[in-house]
């Protein structure tokens, strides 16, 4: 199967096996990712919701794109602030960049990962899916985890990061000069290291640094996954 074809198997597979096994139901507060993982997996919700199989499902999502796509859905959208979420999720899912067999994860090649990660750790069930190029045995040497920063820190912040043995790139913008500027309003260092990282540890390491708004690292809330295999099968891990 080519990648685009695992996407979409692995976000319907995902979102009818969650459907069918009691895990979204109607009257659910759920949360909506990013990126063309997550957006399969938002068109098959609302598939279901079009067809009158569920109904009353409240969406957070994290992020302009997935906003977009509810409003063309026709999935109602609210903010964790609004009272009729109370600042908390029944259920998130989203894709990933990178996924471990222990179910770590590293987020945020759209510059989505601080809106997803308020989501999603705000979530009493955290959901991922992921084609098969994701799954990798550790984190840190190859795809770059991305930490937002604030403009103005940006060399303290490297020069802090440097000190726990990170590469640390500036994110450029496509067909515009300059940096990549999130949702957020802030900019992002892509990180990479010369050995696989202790993921919970460097997590939290990164947001201890002045200036740091949040990292690309999701090892708090360990999420049930779906990967899809290129025989057209897919995985489940830590299913609970």
């Amino acid at each position: 199967m080519t990648q685009s074809e695992q996407k979409v198997l692995v976000a319907n597979t995902a979102i009818d096996t969650l459907i069918e096994k009691g895990k979204i139901f109607s009257g659910m507060k759920i949360g909506l990712g990013t990126g063309s993982t997550a957006m399969p997996a938002v068109k098959r919700l609302a598939d279901h919701i079009n067809n009158g199989e569920l109904k009353d499902i409240k969406a957070v999502v994290t992020s302009f794109q997935t906003q977009n796509a509810c409003q063309e859905y026709g999935i109602p959208v609210y903010s964790l602030n609004d009272k009729i979420i109370g600042g908390e999720l029944d259920l998130s899912i989203d894709g990933a960049d990178e996924v471990t067999p222990d179910c770590f994860c590293i987020k945020g090649g759209g510059a989505a990962h601080v809106r997803e990660k308020l989501v999603e750790y705000n979530s009493k069930i955290f959901v991922v899916v992921a084609d098969s190029s994701k799954a990798v045995e550790t984190i840190g040497t190859k795809f770059p985890v991305p930490v937002e920063i604030i403009g103005e820190a940006r060399i303290p912040v490297t020069n802090a990061l440097a000190k726990l043995g990170a590469n640390c790139v500036l994110r450029e913008g496509v067909r515009k000069c300059g940096p990549v500027i999130t949702d957020n309003g802030n900019q992002i260092l892509d990180c990479t290291w010369d050995k696989p990282i202790n993921v919970a540890e460097m997590e939290d390491k990164i947001n201890s640094i002045c200036g740091v708004v949040e990292n690309g690292l999701f090892s708090k809330n360990l999420p049930i996954v779906f990967v899809a295999k290129d025989d057209g099968t897919v995985e489940q891990r830590n299913w609970h």
